[in-house]
Parts: structure tokens; sequence; C-alpha cells
């Protein structure tokens, strides 16, 4: 398995209308990925930095997301960006599954 490690800078204020166009137009675009596995979207206290972690299949079928969706992804996001996100990617080397949705982790 692979990883895209994605950190972003939000401009201020914007962290609810990124998270709506996150879930309504980025995460099916993701979903329509060959080799696409997970997300997880990370906010840190602010509002203004998300770390996105996408896991893939194989390094080449994220490569390929890398230049065919993404760009899509980043014009999506265009207005609420605070500059250019940067890019990291990693082998993953352990991976956990829990079923866990946004509101049961809230709730525990």
């Amino acid at each position: 398995m692979f990883a895209r490690i994605v950190s972003i800078h939000l401009k201020p204020n914007t962290l609810n209308d990124f998270t709506q166009t996150f879930e309504k137009d980025v995460v099916p675009m993701l979903r329509k990925q060959p080799g696409f596995r997970h997300e997880i979207a990370l906010g840190a206290d602010g509002g203004t930095k998300v770390t996105a972690i996408s896991l893939w299949a194989t390094k080449e079928l994220a490569e390929t997301y890398a230049t065919t969706t993404y760009p899509k992804v980043l014009k999506a996001f265009d207005k609420f960006l605070d500059g250019p996100p940067k890019v990291g990617v990693s082998n993953v080397i352990n991976f956990t599954s829990h079923k866990l949705t946004a509101a049961a982790v809230v709730a525990a």
C-alpha cells in the first residue's frame, strides 16, 4: 500500500466550506480512481491547517491519480487555499482499519 500526504494551509474561516467541498466533490472523485483505498483528513486547531492522507493499492496508481485527477482536486479547492499544498509520498508499512465514522468518533 502507498500513501500520499498532502499538507494544506487554508484561508481563515474556510474550513467548513473546504470540508463540504471535500465530502461532496472530492471524495466521489477519489472513489472513482483505480487503486484508491482510503482517505483520512485531519484538521489542526485554528481551522487553517489540514493534512489529507490518501491510501493507494500501488505507487503507480497513486502517481496516475497525481497526474490525471489531482489537478481537478486542486481546482475544486482553489478558493480555500492559502498557497500551494505540499505533497509527500510514502510506502505504508502498517495499517489497521476500523469502520469508524466521524460521528462515532465524536460520541466516543
